[in-house]
């Protein structure tokens, strides 16, 4: 089974595809780890997506959809994949069913994990990081024991750019302006399944392996 999981940042899909994969048995295919893999290895598209990095410019959807079709054209892709992190646009959607349907394959469902803004914004914004063990706090899921401390070393805490109120409220507009049409895509093909991400992660799971037709993780 070949299948896409969609979420936006702090909806859980991170913690949902660890579980899908294993009781699927198909592989975890995340872009995010794709670049860095081939980054790493010096790889002829790793080192053609550099090109473009290094410039401070987007990879284009080619090179990333080619690096995408080699990963799952390995033997241990031979049972499936869940794809995390991509396709992230409509145009990246597109170009995976063509290239799918040249190797005989096709996307057999869409997960999209729907969260309310404001959950996931209180989710994101609610991160604090240790400075200097790196140990991850919540605000209201994992307080540390002493306001501003971590409770491993004692060093301070402090909050990522990324996770302030206000770029937490950017981010999740783009991926909305980004995902929606995608979403759209995948339910006009009759591929599409909304879960309910606002619940409990067994919750979640259970659900999204019930409509995939196999046993909970």
């Amino acid at each position: 089974m070949n299948v896409v999981l969609l979420g936006a940042p702090g909806a859980g899909k991170g913690t949902q595809a660890a579980l899908i994969t294993g009781a699927l048995g198909v592989v975890h295919v995340a872009s995010g780890d794709l670049f860095r893999s081939a980054l790493k290895g010096k790889t002829e598209l790793g080192l053609l997506a550099k090109t473009y990095m290094d410039k401070g410019e987007l990879v284009p959807d080619e090179v990333t959809i080619n690096m995408v079709v080699e990963r799952i054209t390995r033997d241990d892709c031979a049972n499936g994949v869940l794809f995390d992190g991509f396709p992230r646009t409509l145009s990246q959607a597109q170009a995976l069913d063509e290239k799918m349907a040249g190797l005989d394959r096709a996307i057999d469902k869409t997960v999209y994990i729907e969260v309310p803004e404001e959950e996931l914004v209180k989710r994101l914004s609610g991160r604090w990081i240790c400075r200097e063990c790196q140990v991850p706090y919540h605000e209201i899921s994992s307080p540390p024991k002493v306001a501003g401390k971590c409770d491993a070393c004692g060093g301070e805490l402090y909050q990522r750019a990324d996770d302030k109120e206000e770029t937490v409220r950017e981010r999740l507009k783009v991926f909305l302006s980004e995902t929606m049409p995608i979403v759209e895509y995948y339910e006009r093909q009759g591929k599409l399944i909304r879960v309910d991400g606002n619940r409990q992660i067994d919750v979640v799971s259970a659900e999204i392996s019930g409509v995939l037709g196999v046993a909970s993780a």
